[in-house]
């Protein structure tokens, strides 16, 4: 009897919960409406499912609970029994399936207006690349990925030329324009998710996902991976910062192009400054793995040790020996990075393929940022 009870407050409590709960998410985008109303429906129709399984259980408890004489009947199968269960069940299923799909498909047709914004994930940050005045995204191909081409773009293209790339977790959007978000990984299978947008995606390599929808109010929301994709995925996170249209498209002109990234320095800047080439490729490579999603260049403590003042720092490992962050030990921990671990920090970083010269381009990298420091 105690059991029946349980399961009857437990389906009551239930519902009351539904109703009288006060957390209730802001709608910020236009796609708000039909995947909420989706989702409304998806719980009605397995909330009523729920709560009739639960109070057939507690019928059964007390109706055939155990009685002195009583006897258990054998029923094996009940073919009318089957068949409304199977009707019932298969309506569920295309009550839910069929709204759901027709908002998909709202969602991934976008209108011929929109601002396209590719959204590039890797181990562990996010990247942005949106169109130049030409309003278009130029062709971007696996084969032409490198440290100085991490979107992998086709450098032959005249529509790449002025697309704007953001190396950085923040994205600004215009409010009250239609958006087509393009994603595409680098590596694992990585998840776009904005919450307060109602939309999450997977990106898989290799695939293009896209879905569009029209910002309605602005502010600051935080962009996740809904995707487990390594140790460090707890840190993959970022923003979308949704403004008027002056702030966006004065943000938009003040981001470098990636003809603006292919340029090469100067002659004469060589001359002044001849290890800036070595910098600026050592900037790239960090840029293209994925490092400043581990390692900060301003002091803040992330998965990995900070870059600010790293080089000739004094660092103590893991068994409480101490070395000092010389070309060496920043060689050796770019190549084999588990073998000395710094202290409180974990042995998460994969091995970097690198060249000589890309090991040396990164390690000035980590010293101009030490240099700075000082």
């Amino acid at each position: 009897m105690a059991l029946a009870i349980v399961l009857i407050l437990l389906a009551l409590g239930s519902v009351a919960f539904h109703f009288l709960n006060p957390w209730h998410a802001t709608p910020v985008a236009s796609n708000w409406g039909g995947i909420d109303h989706t989702l409304t429906l998806t719980l009605v129709i397995t909330a009523i499912v729920f709560v009739a399984v639960n109070l057939f259980v507690a019928y059964t408890v007390i109706r055939f609970r155990h009685r002195e004489g009583a006897q258990a009947a054998y029923q094996p199968h009940d073919k009318k029994l089957e068949l409304w269960l199977i009707g019932i069940t298969s309506v569920g299923i295309v009550a839910m399936l069929a709204p759901g799909l027709r908002v998909y498909s709202q969602m991934i047709h976008a209108p011929r207006n929109v601002i396209q914004v590719e959204v590039l994930g890797q181990q562990w940050q996010w990247s942005f690349r949106l169109p130049g005045r030409d309003g278009k995204l130029g062709r971007s191909d696996i084969r032409f990925v490198s440290a100085a081409n991490p979107f992998g773009l086709d450098p032959n293209d005249p529509n790449a030329q002025d697309d704007v790339l953001i190396e950085g977790g923040e994205l600004l959007l215009p409010l009250g324009h239609p958006i087509q978000f393009l994603l595409r990984s680098k590596d694992v299978v990585h998840d776009f998710y904005v919450p307060q947008f109602r939309v999450k995606l997977d990106m898989v390599p290799g695939m293009v996902s896209r879905f569009w929808l029209t910002p309605t109010r602005s502010g600051t929301f935080e962009i996740a991976c809904a995707k487990y994709c390594g140790l460090g995925h707890y840190h993959m996170s970022g923003h979308v910062k949704v403004v008027d249209a002056v702030q966006f498209q004065t943000w938009l002109a003040s981001q470098p192009t990636f003809a603006q990234t292919q340029k090469p320095a100067g002659a004469a800047h060589r001359a002044s400054n001849p290890s800036d080439d070595l910098v600026s490729k050592g900037r790239a490579l960090a840029a293209s793995h994925g490092c400043a999603a581990c390692h900060s260049v301003d002091g803040s403590r992330l998965v990995g040790p900070s870059w600010k003042g790293l080089y000739g720092r004094t660092e103590t490992l893991s068994d409480g020996s101490k070395v000092v962050a010389d070309e060496k030990y920043l060689k050796e921990m770019i190549l084999e990075p588990n073998v000395k671990i710094v202290q409180g920090y974990p042995p998460i970083m994969p091995p970097q393929k690198l060249s000589n010269d890309g090991v040396a381009a990164l390690i000035a990298y980590i010293r101009a940022n030490s240099d700075h420091a000082k």
